[in-house]
C-alpha cells in the first residue's frame, strides 16, 4: 500500500465533456500539464488521473502520459468515481489537485503532505483563504487537498446531498465534528480577491496563456505569478470582476 498518493480529478470536467483539458499549454495539454505538475511533487509516491465515465474516455486518456494511470470510475457522481479510484490503488492518504489547475504549485503540494505527517491526527489538511473558508473553494486555483483514504471511504458511505456527491471532499471539510480537519494559510500574496488562476471561462485561459507566456514553463511557481500579477493591474481587475461575478452566482 502506498503512503500518499497524487489524484488529478478530472472526474467533474469528463463528466461534463469540457474541452478545455486538451487545449495546449506550452506543447502539452492542459490536463498532461497538470499531471506533470503532480508527478513533479516529492512527497507523493504516485500520481493517477480520475475520470468519470462517458464518451470523452478514450479521448481523455490520450491526453495523459503513458507512465500515468487513468481510473475510470463507474459510480454517478464524482465522490464514488474518487472512492473507486482510492480501492483500486490503495494507499493511506490522497492529494487532490483538480484538472483546471494548471498552475498548481508542487512546493505547495509537498507543503501539505508533511504537515499531515506532523499532524496524525488529521482527516483532511488543506489551505485555508483569509475568510476561514478552505481555499480549495476559491478561484485561485494553486491548491491541492490532502485526506486520509479512510476518511474518504466513510464520506462516500455516507454523504447524500448532491452537493456533497459533486465536490469529493465537501463532506469531509464542511463536517469537522465527524473529522478532524485542519486549514493551513494560505500564501497572503497570493490569497487575494483579485487573483483568479483556476480554468472555468474562456476568459480564464486567455489570461493563462498569458501568464505562461509571460513566465515559461520553468519558472512557473506561486512566487513568480504572484510578482508578475503585482505589476499587471489592469489583468487583477479584471480577475476581481470575474470573481465577484463568481461569487453573485
Amino acid at each position: 500500500m502506498l503512503k500518499t498518493l497524487g489524484v488529478v480529478d478530472a472526474c467533474r470536467e469528463s463528466c461534463r465533456s469540457r474541452p478545455k483539458m486538451a487545449r495546449k499549454l506550452g506543447g502539452k495539454s492542459v490536463l498532461e500539464w497538470v499531471v506533470r505538475r503532480a508527478t513533479d511533487c516529492q512527497r507523493l509516491d504516485g500520481v493517477i488521473v480520475v475520470a468519470c465515465p462517458g464518451p470523452d474516455e478514450r479521448v481523455l486518456s490520450g491526453l495523459v502520459p503513458l507512465d500515468v494511470p487513468v481510473f475510470v470510475g463507474r459510480a454517478g457522481d464524482p465522490l464514488g468515481c474518487l472512492a473507486g479510484a482510492l480501492e483500486e490503488y490503495p494507499t493511506e492518504a490522497a492529494v487532490r489537485i483538480g484538472a483546471d489547475s494548471p498552475f498548481v504549485d508542487p512546493t505547495l503540494v509537498d507543503r501539505l503532505v508533511r504537515d499531515a505527517d506532523v499532524h496524525p491526527e488529521c482527516d483532511y489538511v488543506g489551505y485555508g483563504s483569509r475568510d476561514g473558508q478552505p481555499a480549495i473553494l476559491s478561484p485561485v486555483g494553486l491548491y491541492a487537498e490532502w485526506f486520509r483514504s479512510a476518511a474518504l471511504h466513510r464520506a462516500a458511505k455516507r454523504a447524500r446531498a448532491a452537493a456533497d456527491r459533486q465536490q469529493p471532499t465537501r463532506y469531509l471539510y464542511s463536517h469537522p465534528e465527524k473529522f478532524h480537519v485542519r486549514l493551513i494559510p494560505a500564501p497572503e500574496r497570493i490569497d487575494r480577491d483579485d487573483v483568479r488562476l483556476r480554468v472555468d471561462i474562456e476568459e480564464d485561459w486567455e489570461h493563462t496563456l498569458a501568464i505562461f507566456e509571460a513566465i515559461g514553463p520553468d519558472e512557473m511557481d506561486w512566487q513568480r505569478i504572484a510578482d508578475l500579477l503585482v505589476h499587471q493591474p489592469g489583468l487583477r481587475n479584471r480577475m476581481a470582476a470575474l470573481n465577484r461575478a463568481r461569487a453573485r452566482n
